[in-house]
C-alpha cells in the first residue's frame, strides 16, 4: 500500500513538474508570438533611437502646463485635525499630454511618405 502511495505521489510530482515546463513553454512561445510582427532594428540604432525619444518625451513633460487646474479633478476630504486634504487628484486630459509628446517624438525624425497610400 504504502508502495502505491510512493508511486502516486511520484507520478504527482512528475506531472506537477511536466506542467510548470509546459507552462513556461507557452509563456515563451506567447512571447515570441507577440514579437513575431515587430520591426527588428540593430542594436546601435535602437540605442540612438532610444536617446532621441527619451530626449523628445523629457521635453514634452517638461513643457507640459501641469499648472493648469482645469486638467484635474480633485476629491477633497477631512483629515482627523479637520483639515482639508486632497485625497484624489486625477489628470483628466491625458489626450493633450499624449499629443505633445507624439509630436516632439515624429519631428525628431525624417519621415519618408509612402507612395502607395499616400501616408
Amino acid at each position: 500500500m504504502s508502495e502505491t502511495k510512493e508511486m502516486l505521489e511520484a507520478t504527482v510530482k512528475g506531472l506537477q513538474d511536466k506542467v510548470n515546463q509546459l507552462n513556461m513553454d507557452l509563456k515563451s512561445k506567447q512571447k515570441e508570438l507577440e514579437d513575431v510582427n515587430k520591426p527588428t532594428m540593430p542594436n546601435d540604432t535602437y540605442a540612438v533611437l532610444e536617446g532621441l525619444v527619451n530626449d523628445a518625451i523629457n521635453e514634452a513633460v517638461e513643457n507640459y502646463d501641469f499648472d493648469n487646474a482645469d486638467q484635474y479633478e480633485i476629491d477633497f476630504s477631512l483629515d482627523y485635525d479637520s483639515r482639508i486634504q486632497a485625497e484624489t487628484i486625477n489628470l483628466t486630459d491625458t489626450y493633450e499630454l499624449v499629443e505633445k509628446i507624439v509630436n516632439k517624438v515624429q519631428k525628431q525624425f525624417k519621415i519618408e511618405q509612402d507612395d502607395e497610400t499616400n501616408d
